[in-house]
C-alpha cells in the first residue's frame, strides 16, 4: 500500500414505566402519551443535556440551574388504599445502593439504634383487579457451586473484545485438559466464573492469538500473552436464596453479577454489545436514518431478584449505526449529490473527513483478503495527483500506478481524494472506491433533527408490538440451548411473567369555580379543557415574539400571537394582548445575536421592568436551533420561552392553542388543576401534616462518551396541601457517578464554622418561603431504584433547623 512519511504533530420495564408529565396535551390518552409525544417534548428530551427548568421574573445565575415553578398531573398513589399508619418508621435503602441517601452505614449507627427495613403494612385493595404481562422471564436458581477466579493478562490489554478473544483461545486449547472440561464465563476484564472448581487454584497459560487485524491498520501477528488465573472465592448462592425468600435484606450483588455474566456470554458473541444492550441487523430489518446512518434493533437484558423469584428482564431498544456501505456510496448519501461525476469542494472534503474520521473500513480490491483499517484523515489532493517515494533515492510513484501494478486494480474515479489510514508518522493511502465501511459500528455523534425524528418513529411501539418483539428476541436467543446457561444450571422460562395488578380509580380534578365545569373525572386517562378554567391562572404583562421561520410573514406571526393571547385569557390567565415590541424576524444562524437584540430592545422600552415571556416561532426542521435558543434563554438571559413550530402557525387549531396556553401558565408559575382530594384534605400521609415530596434521579452520558459529566436532578413540592408545584435543582457531577454528590454537604467557613448546605437544604428553605411553614413529613422518591424514604418528623419528635 502506498504511504508517505509525515512530520510528528502534537432498563426499562414496559409494565412499570416512569410517570409521564404532558401538560401540553391533556386530551391525549395515556397509551398515546407513552408512544407518540409532541415534537417539542421530543426535542426537549433529545436536544437538551440539562432538563428544562422554569423560573419567573428573575435572572438566573450561571452554573446550577433552578426551576422555581412547575405543575404536575400525577395522582398520588401513596396510601390511596387506606393503609395509614399512626406513626411511620424510617425506610432506608440498602447500603449497596448508591442512591444519594446515605454513603455508608455510619449514619444509622450515629443515631444510637440500628435502622432496618420495616414490614410492609399491608396490600392494596382498591381498584379493579387484573392480570398483566411484564417483560420478565422467570429463572430457576442453579443448584451448583459458582466460583470466582481472578484473571491477569500480560501485556495488559484495554479492549474487552481482545481480552475475550484471548480467553476464548485459552478455553479452546485447554478445556479438555487443564480446565477439567469446565466451560467458564468471562466478563472481559478481571473476573472469570465457573460452575464447579477448576483442577487448580492458580495457574499460568501462554496464549498465542491467530493473525487478525486490530482495526488500526496493524496486525497482531501471533502475539503472545501470559494469562494468570487464580481462585478468589465461591459465590454465595445461599445468600441469594435467603434474599429471594425475604429472610435477608441486603442484595447479594456478587451472586447476581455471576449469573448476569453467564447469560451475557453467548449474546456478546452473537451480537454487537453496546453498554448493557446487544444489537444486530438480524433482529429486525434496519431502517435508514439518512446521511449514511441506519437504526438497528437491539435488546437490554439483566438478571434481577423479584418478589416472584429470580427473573430475566428483557426490553427492546434501538440506536444508530453507520450503514455498512461502500465508502463512495456513503459519501454520496452524506453530501446528497452524485460524487462520481462532480468534483468535491473544500467544504465537501471537510464534511467527509469529519464523518469518516475514526471509522473502520475494509479493503475490497484484494479478493478474499479483507484487511481492516481505521480512517485517520482525507487527502487534500485528488487521487490522480497523489505520489509517494518508493525508495531512499526519492523515486516517486503515483497511487494509480501502485494499485495497478501491485493488485491489478484500476482506479476509475481519480478525481476523488484518498482515505488516510494509519498513525500520524506513517499515513497510508486508500482509494475510496476500494473501501467498504465495516459492519457493526455504532454512531456516537449527535443526530440531526431528521435523524432523531426517524429514530423515534422506529422506536415508537404499542405494547402489543413490543410484546411480540420481546418474545421473538427470547425465541431467537434460545436460552434453553445456551451452552453457558446449561453449564451453570440456569433455566429461563420462555413466557412473559404474569403479574397481579389493579386499575386504580381516577382522581377527581379541581378547576376554577368561574368555569362551567368546576370538577372533572378523567375517563380512560384522558380529559380536555372545554368549559374549564385554570385553577390558578398566571399573569403575563410583558412579552415578545421572535420569528426564525423564513416562510412566516410578520402579519401571519402577529395574527398567531393574537390568537394565542386570546386563548390564554379564555383559559383563565391575565395575558396582555399586545407585545412589548413588534414581532422580530431573524435567521436561525444568528440565534444568539437575535435573542439578545429582542431582550435588550424590550428591556429598554420597559424601563426597568422585566420581560416575562418570549414566544419563538421555529422552522419545522430546525436542527440545533431549539437547543441553542433554550440554552441562551435559560442560562444567559434568564428568560422563559415558548417555542411553536411553523406548521402550527399556518394551521391554527383551538386545541393546539389551549395546549400551549397550559404550558405557558405552568412556566409562568400558575397551576392548571389540582387534585380535589388535596384541596379537601383527604390524601393519606400528605394532607394531615405539612408534607414535602422529593424526587431525585441521575442521568448519565450515553455509552461511549467518556468525558461528559453525569447530571443529578432533585425536585421537591413547593405547596401544601396541593403538592402540585415543584421546584428543581440540577447540577453536574463526576462522570457516571450514581451517588448524588451535592444532596447534602458541609464545609468550613472561617467566620461561621461548619456550614451545612446542599440541594436538600435549598429545597427545604424554598418550601418554607413558599408555604410559610417547615415540613413535618418528608417523602423521598429515588427514581430507578425501587426504594422510598419516608420520615414522619412529628412521630419522632423531630424538627428541621434551617
Amino acid at each position: 500500500m502506498p504511504h508517505r512519511q509525515m512530520k510528528e504533530s502534537t432498563e426499562q420495564h414496559f409494565i412499570s414505566k416512569k410517570p409521564l408529565h404532558n401538560s401540553m396535551n391533556q386530551q391525549t390518552t395515556i397509551q398515546e402519551v407513552a408512544n407518540c409525544k409532541t415534537q417539542e417534548t421530543q426535542l426537549e428530551k433529545t436536544q437538551n443535556s440539562v432538563p428544562q427548568v422554569n423560573s419567573r421574573g428573575k435572572r438566573r445565575a450561571r452554573g446550577r440551574v433552578k426551576a422555581l415553578k412547575g405543575d404536575s398531573f400525577m395522582h398520588t398513589e401513596t396510601g390511596v388504599d387506606g393503609n395509614k399508619q399512626s406513626s411511620l418508621s424510617i425506610m432506608v435503602p440498602r447500603k449497596e445502593s448508591q442512591n444519594g441517601f446515605y454513603q455508608n452505614s455510619t449514619n444509622s449507627q450515629a443515631s444510637g439504634r440500628a435502622l432496618s427495613f420495616p414490614r410492609r403494612p399491608g396490600y392494596g385493595q382498591m381498584g379493579v383487579k387484573c392480570i398483566v404481562k411484564a417483560n420478565h422471564f422467570l429463572a430457576e436458581l442453579p443448584d451448583k457451586d459458582l466460583n470466582h477466579y481472578d484473571v491477569t493478562i500480560t501485556p495488559e490489554v484495554s479492549s474487552k473484545s481482545v481480552n475475550k478473544a484471548i480467553i476464548a483461545q485459552l478455553v479452546k486449547l485447554y478445556r479438555e485438559s487443564d480446565l477439567g472440561m469446565r466451560f467458564p464465563a468471562y466478563d472481559g476484564k478481571k473476573s472469570l466464573y465457573t460452575a464447579g472448581l477448576l483442577p487448580f487454584t492458580s495457574k499460568e497459560f501462554n496464549i498465542k492469538l491467530d493473525d487478525e487485524d486490530d482495526g488500526m491498520g496493524g496486525v497482531r501477528k501471533g502475539k503472545e500473552f501470559k494469562v494468570a488465573i487464580k481462585f478468589v472465592a465461591r459465590a454465595d448462592l445461599h445468600h441469594l436464596r435467603e434474599f429471594l425468600s425475604g429472610r435477608r435484606s441486603d442484595t447479594p450483588q456478587e451472586a447476581l453479577k455471576v449469573l448476569d455474566v453467564v447469560l451475557r456470554e453467548l449474546s456478546s458473541q452473537r451480537y454487537y454489545p453496546v453498554g448493557r444492550s446487544f444489537y444486530s441487523p438480524n433482529l429486525r430489518r434496519p431502517q435508514r436514518l439518512g446521511d449514511g446512518l441506519e437504526s438497528w434493533c437491539g435488546f437490554y437484558q439483566s438478571i434481577r431478584p423479584t418478589q416472584m423469584g429470580l427473573s430475566l428482564n428483557i426490553d427492546m431498544s434501538s440506536t444508530a449505526f453507520i450503514e455498512p456501505l461502500p465508502v463512495v456510496d456513503f459519501v454520496a448519501q452524506l453530501l446528497k449529490k452524485d460524487v462520481l461525476s462532480r468534483p468535491l469542494s473544500d467544504a465537501d472534503r471537510i464534511k467527509i473527513k469529519k464523518a469518516l474520521r475514526g471509522v473502520k473500513v475494509e479493503v475490497t480490491h484484494r479478493g478474499s483478503v479483507r484487511r481492516k483499517y481505521r480512517v485517520s484523515g482525507l487527502t487534500t489532493q485528488p487521487t490522480r495527483e497523489l505520489r509517494f517515494p518508493v525508495d531512499d533515492q526519492s523515486n516517486m510513484k503515483s497511487v494509480i500506478e501502485y494499485f495497478q501494478e501491485m493488485y491489478g486494480f484500476t482506479i476509475k474515479h481519480t478525481h476523488l481524494p484518498c482515505l488516510q489510514v494509519g498513525n500520524q508518522k506513517k499515513a497510508n493511502y486508500l482509494p475510496m472506491e476500494a473501501c467498504k465501511i465495516v459492519e457493526g459500528q455504532r454512531y456516537t455523534k449527535r443526530l440531526n433533527e431528521r435523524q432523531i425524528t426517524a429514530l423515534l418513529k422506529v422506536t415508537c411501539q404499542r405494547p402489543k408490538d413490543q410484546e411480540t418483539d420481546i418474545l421473538q428476541t427470547v425465541h431467537h436467543n434460545a436460552y434453553d440451548q445456551d451452552p453457558y446457561a446449561k453449564e451453570f444450571g440456569l433455566d429461563i422460562s420462555d413466557k412473559l411473567a404474569s403479574v397481579e395488578a389493579r386499575v386504580l380509580p381516577a382522581p377527581w380534578l379541581k378547576y376554577h369555580d368561574t368555569g362551567k365545569e368546576k370538577n372533572c373525572l378523567p375517563q380512560v386517562g384522558q380529559w380536555n379543557m372545554m368549559n374549564k378554567k385554570m385553577i390558578n391562572g398566571s399573569t403575563v404583562n410583558h412579552w415578545a415574539c421572535i420569528n426564525f421561520s423564513r416562510g412566516v410573514q410578520e402579519s401571519t406571526a402577529r395574527g398567531f400571537c393574537q390568537e394565542l393571547a386570546q386563548m390564554c385569557q379564555i383559559s383563565g390567565m391575565e395575558f396582555n394582548p399586545e407585545p412589548v415590541i413588534p414581532v422580530y424576524s431573524a435567521r436561525p444562524e444568528q440565534v444568539e445575536k437575535a435573542l439578545k437584540h429582542v431582550y435588550n430592545a424590550a428591556m429598554n422600552k420597559l424601563k426597568g421592568q422585566e420581560l416575562e415571556l418570549l414566544v419563538a416561532i421555529l422552522p419545522d426542521n430546525n436542527g440545533s436551533l431549539y437547543g441553542d435558543l433554550k440554552r441562551i434563554c435559560e442560562t444567559d438571559l434568564g428568560l422563559i420561552s415558548q417555542c411553536c413550530l411553523t406548521k402550527h402557525v399556518f394551521k391554527i387549531s383551538k386545541q393546539y392553542l389551549a395546549n400551549v396556553s397550559l404550558k405557558i401558565n405552568v412556566k409562568m408559575g400558575g397551576r392548571n388543576t389540582v387534585l380535589l382530594d388535596a384541596v379537601s384534605w383527604r390524601i393519606p400521609l400528605v394532607s394531615d401534616i405539612p408534607t414535602i415530596i422529593f424526587g431525585a434521579d441521575v442521568t448519565h452520558p450515553e455509552t461511549g462518551e467518556d468525558s461528559s459529566p453525569s447530571i443529578a436532578a432533585v425536585v421537591a413540592s413547593q405547596d401544601w396541601p396541593e403538592v402540585t408545584k415543584y421546584a428543581g435543582l440540577v447540577c453536574a457531577q463526576a462522570h457516571r457517578q450514581e451517588l448524588i454528590q451535592d444532596l447534602y454537604k458541609t464545609w468550613h467557613d472561617p467566620v461561621r464554622g461548619t456550614v451545612a448546605g446542599g440541594m436538600i437544604r435549598e429545597l427545604l428553605i424554598s418550601f418554607r418561603k413558599a408555604t410559610g411553614q417547615k415540613p413535618m413529613r418528608i417523602i423521598f422518591y429515588r427514581f430507578m431504584i425501587v426504594e422510598v424514604l419516608m420520615i414522619d418528623l412529628q412521630s419522632f419528635g423531630l424538627s428541621i433547623h434551617l
